[in-house]
């Protein structure tokens, strides 16, 4: 008897899953940012002071100052806000265009399913960046216009992964019940087909997340995103280029942030990947 309580007492029970905590922690910690803004930056993000230009990290400015002597630790955090919600906007409108398309596909076959099948994958022969940066020139060099074009590049991979999963839910016994008793298409999709496919779609919409930032820095950096003077990431990469070789630490600070940023979501998308799916992992 103490034997088997013993085994008890070391036999784990529900495992915590540390990439899930991991993300959780530095996405909390990222909205936390984004959200305080300027409030907790040491200094004003956009003030410029030419008698502390190019200065590395001190005591008083923490990451050094740019070259117009701008506070990059400030800047950083004001960063934030652009560069989480261009990612999140992004994924959201992809996740409404994703799943409307693959649901319809996958639901209706048919002529329905090869028309839109045979859209997704004439733009997914196209790479998401080259995709993301041709839409961006045509939508505008913005906030406005990095979100279409993040949103756009995403929509057909979503689509063709909801449609595949729409197409086995609909070989179940449960949907052909519900087409039994008469309920209609809206229904059967709403009620039935898609909560059983909102794993899936979570977990790839969290790890797109993180694909939207070095998306969205891309962009920035070939000068395509926000513009200056605004403190977005890519854009902070972009303009700091040509300093590489004499400060780096304008280059460094922002890509350590989007770093961050992009392994927090990765982070995050696989513990649920884990969590949801234990076998995915073994």
């Amino acid at each position: 008897m103490p034997e088997a309580v013993a085994r008890r007492r070391r036999r784990p029970g529900r495992r915590i899953n540390p990439f899930l905590w991991l993300g959780a922690t530095l996405l909390a910690a990222f909205a936390a940012v984004a959200l305080l803004g300027e409030r907790v930056a040491p200094y004003d993000p956009a003030a410029q002071d030419l008698f502390a230009m190019l200065e590395p990290p001190s005591a008083a400015h923490l990451l050094g100052t740019d070259n117009v002597g701008r506070d990059i630790l400030s800047r950083i955090i004001a960063g934030t806000r652009y560069t989480l919600s261009i990612a999140l906007a992004s994924v959201f409108f992809a996740g409404i265009g994703g799943i409307a398309l693959g649901s319809v596909a996958g639901y209706f076959g048919g002529l329905t399913d090869r028309i839109v099948t045979g859209i997704i994958d004439l733009l997914l022969t196209v790479p998401n960046i080259v995709l993301a940066i041709a839409i961006a020139s045509v939508a505008g060099a913005s906030a406005t216009g990095l979100t279409i074009a993040i949103t756009a590049s995403f929509i057909p991979p979503l689509a063709r992964l909801v449609r595949g999963r729409v197409i086995e839910l609909t070989q179940e016994d449960f949907i052909a019940a519900a087409v039994a008793v008469g309920m209609g298409h809206g229904g059967i999709l709403l009620r039935h087909v898609l909560p059983n496919a909102a794993t899936v779609i979570i977990i790839e919409l969290s790890l797109n997340a993180g694909q939207a930032v070095l998306i969205g820095s891309a962009l920035g950096f070939l000068g395509l995103g926000v513009q200056p003077p605004a403190p977005e990431w890519g854009t902070m990469l972009g303009t700091s280029r040509e300093y590489l070789t004499v400060v780096p630490h304008l280059v460094i600070a922002p890509g350590i942030a989007i770093s961050l940023l992009v392994l927090a979501f990765n982070a995050f998308g696989d513990g649920l990947r884990d969590v949801f799916d234990p076998a995915s992992g073994t």
